[in-house]
C-alpha cells in the first residue's frame, strides 16, 4: 500500500517523532557484515539487511513516516523504526491460533490511514473445539497499542488443522478489501461449492460488509462476499498498477504454483485441474485446464513455494519497473518475471546463492527501493537497491 503524507494536527505530532528519512539499513553498523552485491541480467543491487531479529515475521506495511508495521507468525505486531530497530511488541492484537502454518499473518493500512489511523490483520482465529479459520480484523493504531479492534470477517466453515488458511489483504482501488483464503487442504470439497469461503477470494467493504455489485450476489446459495472460487492457497497478492485488476500466486500441490489474473467471477479451477500432482505422486486431477475454468498466466513445475507478489512501481532500479516479483519459500529465491501483453516472457532467479533465505513478502517501498521479508526464526527485513 503506497502510504500517504500525514497531515497536520495530532497527526504531524503522532507519526514524525523520528528524522524524516526511509528505513536505514542495519548494514551501517559495525557489527553487521556488508551487504552483498548481487550481479542481475538488469545490472548490479546491493541486498541491505534493515532489521533483523524476527521471528518468522509475515506482512508488512510502511507507515506514511516511513517506518513499517511488521507482523510475526506467532502472534506479535512489531514497528520497524528508520534506523532498523524492532518496538516491543503492540498490545491489543488479537489471540491467533499458531497450529502449523496459522499465526498472524498480513497487515494493511486503510487508504484513509493519515486521517483514522486505522490498519486491518487476518489471523488463523481460534473457534474453539480445536478448529480454527482464517479472519480479519480492523483496528485503530496508537502508539504502544492497538484500539477498536473489531473483527469484520471470519471464514466459513471453520475445520480443524493447521494447513493453507492464506491470507493476503489488497486493497482495490474503489476502497474495497480483497481477503485471499486457502482450501484448508482437507477442505478440497468445499472450494468449488458457492456456499463456502474455502478456496476463495472474498472482496469486502472496510466494516466487513459485501458490496452490492460483487459477481456473485443474487446466484443461489452463493455466499455475497465471494470474488473469485477455486483456489488452493493464495500467499501472494498484488494490483496490477496499470489496470488495478488484483493479481495473485498460489501454491500448487507437488509442482504447479501459479501466476493469475484474479478477475472476479471466475474459476480457477482447483482442485479439478492443476499442473501438480500429490506429495505422494498421485494424481490430483488428468487434467490441467477444462472449459470455463481460467488458466494461469504462468506457472511452475518444480514449485518454487510462491509466497509475497509485487508489481516493481520503483524508480531506484529502472530495469525492473514494470517486472513482477514473487517470493520462493521452498527455493529460498526470488523470481523475476519480465511481462509483456500480459504474458510472461522471460524469469531471472536471485538471490538464492547470496541469500538462501526462505522469501514470505515482497512489497515496494516508499523510497523506490524493493523490500523483502525473510520467513526464518531469526528473520530479516531487506532492503533491494542499486549497487552503485
Amino acid at each position: 500500500m503506497s502510504p500517504t503524507s500525514p497531515r497536520a494536527g495530532w497527526r504531524t505530532s503522532y507519526f514524525l517523532v523520528l528524522p524524516a528519512v526511509m528505513l536505514g539499513a542495519a548494514g551501517t553498523c559495525a557489527a553487521e557484515p556488508a551487504a552483498p552485491v548481487v550481479s542481475t541480467e538488469k545490472g548490479q543491487v546491493r541486498l541491505e539487511t534493515v532489521a533483523r531479529g524476527l521471528e518468522r515475521p509475515w506482512g508488512l506495511a510502511f507507515l506514511p513516516d516511513g517506518r513499517a508495521l511488521v507482523t510475526e507468525k506467532a502472534g506479535r505486531l512489531r514497528i520497524v523504526g528508520k534506523d532498523g530497530s524492532l518496538g516491543e511488541p503492540l498490545a491489543g492484537v488479537p489471540r491467533v491460533d499458531t497450529t502449523g502454518q496459522g499465526g498472524l499473518l498480513d497487515v494493511v493500512l486503510d487508504p484513509a490511514f493519515a486521517q483514522n489511523r486505522t490498519i486491518f490483520l487476518s489471523f488463523a482465529q481460534p473457534r474453539g473445539e480445536g478448529q480454527n479459520a482464517t479472519a480479519v480484523v480492523r483496528a485503530q493504531l496508537a502508539p504502544t497499542s492497538l484500539e477498536d479492534v473489531r473483527v469484520i470477517f471470519q471464514q466459513q466453515p471453520a475445520m480443524t488443522g493447521g494447513h493453507h488458511f492464506g491470507c493476503r489483504l489488497v486493497f482495490g482501488r474503489d476502497g474495497t478489501l480483497f481477503v485471499t483464503l486457502g482450501d484448508r487442504n482437507i477442505g478440497r470439497d468445499k472450494v468449488q461449492p458457492l456456499d463456502t469461503d474455502v478456496g476463495k477470494v472474498v472482496r469486502i467493504d472496510r466494516d466487513g460488509t459485501a458490496p452490492a455489485d460483487n459477481p456473485y450476489r443474487g446466484k443461489a446459495g452463493a455466499r455475497p462476499e465471494l470474488w473469485s472460487i477455486g483456489h488452493r492457497n493464495i500467499q501472494g497478492a498484488a494490483l496490477h498498477p496499470e489496470t488495478g485488476e488484483l493479481w495473485t500466486n498460489e501454491h500448487g500441490p507437488k509442482g504447479g504454483d501459479e501466476l493469475n489474473r484474479t478477475l472476479g467471477g471466475r474459476n480457477f479451477g482447483w482442485p479439478l485441474v492443476t499442473y501438480g500432482v500429490e506429495y505422494s505422486g498421485a494424481k490430483v486431477s488428468d487434467r490441467q485446464e477444462g472449459s470455463g475454468l481460467e488458466s494461469p498466466v504462468h506457472h511452475w513445475v518444480p514449485s518454487i513455494g510462491t509466497s509475497g507478489l509485487a508489481f516493481y512501481t520503483g524508480t531506484a532500479i529502472p530495469g525492473w519497473r514494470g517486472d513482477v516479483f514473487v517470493g520462493g519459500l521452498a527455493t529460498k529465491e526470488l523470481a523475476r518475471l519480465e511481462m509483456r501483453d500480459g504474458k510472461v516472457v522471460h524469469e531471472e532467479r536471485l538471490f538464492r546463492k547470496e541469500l538462501g533465505k526462505r522469501i514470505r513478502t515482497v512489497v515496494n517501498g516508499p523510497d523506490g527501493a524493493l523490500y523483502l521479508l525473510t520467513d526464518e526464526p531469526d528473520g530479516q527485513l531487506l532492503r533491494v537497491v542499486p549497487a552503485s
